[in-house]
């Protein structure tokens, strides 16, 4: 399967860092996003993470740091915050099917850590996407400003690998996918998922749950949904890269042979709007694939 460029991966990790701004879900300019890269040219991991002290709403692909297994600096300014080193580092070893983990406080996910057997319960259909996918860490260590509690919150990760999503105790929640737009889609409607029971716990009536069997059918429908927009995003990555490449065999065209009907076409400002016509059509050149 084609991989992401650094780039675009970049791009997405900012804008979902934004995105989560605008909808509240950070909490001041702490918590931290990050993306497992492919290996380096010294085959050790790479990832991306958010720099601490900027501010998410403000946050640029080129803001976004390049960091070792060690969490050493190695593209980018401004320092990794320690929690952030320690959980995502050891996050991402932990599942490296987690190729994106998402680490936030936000309120009503929070808010069923803080409670006495907080879970989150099958209530709305919007839970039902997470049955199946979600650890719960009853354990609260303080501060993961060190690499043993990071390995601690995560060291149920290496045992339930199916989770996708682990409420920390007293903390916060973390959720892991293979993409950031994968990941991100999930932290939204999680918190919507926390949001819904929180309201209807503040209620105080019993919360009435969904039958196991609607239960299960439900979160097949939505796995099954998932599925087809991710396949739908594969080919329109692998259309891109190709609309890539042929922009740049018609650039190289025009360079070599700039007569061209097409070069002409994109340098005539009396044929502005008008569609451009590609080199290779012009010249009859085969496609490039």
């Amino acid at each position: 399967m084609t991989q992401p460029s650094i780039t675009s991966q970049r791009r997405d990790l900012a804008a979902a860092l934004r995105l989560a701004a605008k909808f509240e879900l950070n909490e001041g300019i702490c918590n931290h996003f990050s993306v497992a890269l492919p290996d380096g040219p010294d085959g050790r991991p790479r990832y991306l993470i958010n720099p601490y002290g900027v501010h998410w709403s403000e946050m640029k692909p080129s803001d976004l740091l390049l960091i070792d297994e060690r969490g050493q600096v190695l593209e980018g300014e401004g320092e990794v915050e320690a929690t952030a080193r320690n959980i995502h580092i050891a996050a991402h070893k932990a599942n490296p099917r987690h190729v994106a983990v998402l680490h936030v406080h936000m309120p009503y996910a929070t808010a069923l850590t803080m409670v006495e057997g907080g879970r989150l319960e099958m209530a709305h259909q919007t839970a039902c996407r997470f049955h199946g996918r979600t650890l719960y860490v009853d354990h609260f260590g303080g501060l993961a400003l060190d690499a043993d509690e990071g390995e601690a919150i995560v060291a149920a990760n290496k045992a339930q690998g199916d989770a996708d999503i682990t409420f920390l105790a007293h903390h916060g929640v973390t959720i892991g996918g293979p993409s950031v737009a994968v990941a991100f889609d999930d932290l939204y409607f999680l918190e919507r998922a926390c949001r819904q029971q929180v309201l209807a716990m503040s209620t105080g009536r019993p919360l009435r749950l969904i039958p196991q069997q609607e239960i299960e059918a439900t979160r097949a429908t939505a796995v099954a949904v998932s599925e087809a927009k991710r396949a739908d995003d594969a080919n329109t990555l692998l259309e891109s890269r190709r609309a890539d490449r042929l922009r740049a065999h018609d650039r190289e065209l025009c360079r070599l042979a700039p007569d061209l009907a097409g070069c002409a076409r994109a340098s005539d400002p009396a044929r502005d709007g008008e569609p451009p016509l590609r080199p290779g059509d012009a010249a009859g050149g085969a496609d490039p694939g």
